[in-house]
This record gives C-alpha cells, sequence and structure tokens, in this order.
C-alpha cells in the first residue's frame, strides 16, 4: 500500500541544520526526509567568509541555486578549469556529474542562497573528488 503525497508546510529552522559531505552546513527545508518529496529537494545555505566546499559532483542529479546575499566564486568542468562569479540575484545551474567547487572569497561577508536538487535524499548522490581539492589548493 502507497502513501498519497500530501502538501506540506516546513517552517524555517523546523527541522535544524545538518552537514552535507561537501562540507557546508545547510538549513533543512523540503526533502524526502521532512516533506516527503519523491524527486526534489530545496535547501538554504549560508557560506560563511572564507568558506569553501570539498570539491564533488552530483552523480545522477541537477542543482539550481539562487543566491540572496553576498558573492561566491565557483570552479567547475574538468579539472575544475572553469570559474564563474556568483552574485544576488544570480541564478545558477549546475547538470548532473559537473564537478565543481564554490567558495566564499570575502573575508567579512557570508554568501546565503537557495539550493534545489532534483535528489530527494540531498545527500545521496554527492561524491567527492579529493585529487580536485589538491589541485586547487595547488594554484
Amino acid at each position: 500500500m502507497s502513501t498519497k503525497p500530501t502538501c506540506a508546510l516546513i517552517h524555517s529552522g523546523q527541522h535544524g541544520e545538518y552537514t552535507g559531505k561537501q562540507g557546508f552546513s545547510y538549513f533543512a527545508g523540503i526533502s524526502a526526509e521532512t516533506a516527503g518529496a519523491r524527486g526534489i529537494c530545496m535547501h538554504l545555505l549560508t557560506v560563511p567568509p572564507g568558506g569553501r566546499a570539498k570539491a564533488h559532483l552530483h552523480e545522477n542529479h541537477e542543482t539550481t541555486i539562487y543566491v540572496l546575499s553576498g558573492e561566491v566564486v565557483m570552479w567547475y568542468g574538468e579539472g575544475l578549469r572553469e570559474r564563474m562569479t556568483c552574485r544576488p540575484g544570480d541564478f545558477i545551474y549546475i547538470p548532473a556529474g559537473m564537478p565543481h567547487l564554490p567558495a566564499n572569497l570575502s573575508k567579512t561577508e557570508p554568501c546565503v542562497a537557495v539550493v534545489a536538487r532534483t535528489d530527494p535524499n540531498e545527500q545521496e548522490s554527492v561524491v567527492l573528488l579529493p585529487e580536485l581539492d589538491e589541485v586547487l589548493s595547488a594554484e
């Protein structure tokens, strides 16, 4: 017997924070666990000043990000050779399987963004790429 999905209201902070494999802390929002989502998750991410994720990819899931405040630089692609700077009002799309590493280069301002993925379990398809962390650190 399957349970029929229904609407869910998740209050900000209701499910607390969690730290993802990528090394960032997220405010839990919509996911399979919190709302019974079957194909999407959405969370609020604050990247602290000087904060940097671990190089990673989401193996089978797409990611979209909307920057609310602050600025983040994201290296992406093969060998993390590409780079983009993301500012308030920017929408970012990351295809499934795309290596990426975001970092807040500010020493004083956090970056706040809404993150949505086509993975209702959020961390299920995260693959860490430590060899790319080393490449970027060598620059």
